[in-house]
């Protein structure tokens, strides 16, 4: 995985998987395995997916490269703590997964919870045969 600046200030982490590197061969599929995931982790839970290509698709002013077949957001969440309303803003986590003629490009933005950017980061790299 490599961690990136998206926009100048978003903190990401992304990987690159080429389908001849993956059993994986939809974002759907990609969903149900990260759903599987959540269900195995002890303190994540589901929350849904979105289908960004289907919303922005049905826009009239939207805009989708021409590169991108299909794209989804994975949203769960992990968080075991509320200390404080403000601490909503940073809940809950997105994985996107955006798939490309030949690949899948998988993506998170980092999380303030360590353990949080651990398991996602595990559960990427788990998408490798």
């Amino acid at each position: 995985m490599k961690q990136i600046t998206v926009m100048e200030k978003y903190p990401v982490y992304t990987l690159r998987i080429e389908k001849s590197d993956t059993e994986y061969q939809s974002v759907d599929e990609i969903m149900t395995y990260f759903k599987v995931q959540v269900d195995l982790h002890p303190i994540a839970t589901y929350i849904g997916e979105f289908d960004h290509y289907a919303h922005t698709s049905s826009l009239e002013v939207g805009e989708i490269a021409d590169d991108i077949k299909a794209a989804k957001n994975f949203i769960c969440c992990f968080g075991k703590a509320l200390p404080k309303p403000e601490v909503m803003a940073v809940r809950p986590r997105a994985i996107g997964v955006a798939e490309l003629e030949d690949a899948f490009v998988v993506s998170f933005m980092e999380a303030p919870n360590p353990d949080a950017n651990k398991a996602m980061e595990q559960w990427v790299k788990g998408l490798l045969k």
